[in-house]
């Protein structure tokens, strides 16, 4: 009876999954501070390359 009383408070069935849990919340939450900081950075590149592709020139006084 004791053992069945230890085991409920030492099984660690669970604890590898609650441990990547934590890891892939650490990382999502790093993502998301990256993504805040840079965003705006990163939308000028994309924006950047998108021009470039499509031949856009954002200067109306240019030819083309």
């Amino acid at each position: 009876m004791l053992n069945k009383i230890k085991g409920l408070f030492i099984e660690e069935k669970g604890q590898g999954m609650t441990e990547y849990g934590l890891i892939l919340g650490l990382i999502a939450v790093a993502v998301i501070v990256t993504l805040s900081l840079l965003g705006d950075q990163i939308g000028n590149i994309f924006k950047g390359l998108t021009d470039q592709l499509t031949g856009y020139t954002s200067d109306p006084n240019a030819e083309g």
